[in-house]
């Protein structure tokens, strides 16, 4: 068993898997974790939740990746408000 093996066992349980990938960063629009796109209360109590209230949220998940896909303007938009 590798290290990493080891520390993935960590957050391996019985019960129902959490979306988790390691990449917690919270959007500061949307307030949802871009790596799970769980909220933070969600990603909060997810070890409180019974199994049936995580199955509705990971069936919601899917629903909420457009809502972080959308661009901002990035470079170029800040670019031309100066013009």
């Amino acid at each position: 068993m590798t290290k990493a093996d080891k520390t993935d066992a960590i957050w391996k349980r019985a019960e129902i898997d959490s979306p988790c990938v390691k990449i917690c960063v919270i959007h500061p629009e949307t307030r949802l974790c871009t790596g799970c796109l769980r909220s933070i209360d969600e990603i909060g109590a997810w070890s409180q939740m019974t199994p049936d209230t995580r199955r509705a949220i990971m069936a919601e998940l899917p629903d909420r990746a457009p809502l972080l896909r959308k661009r901002r303007g990035g470079r170029a938009a800040r670019l031309s408000d100066k013009a």
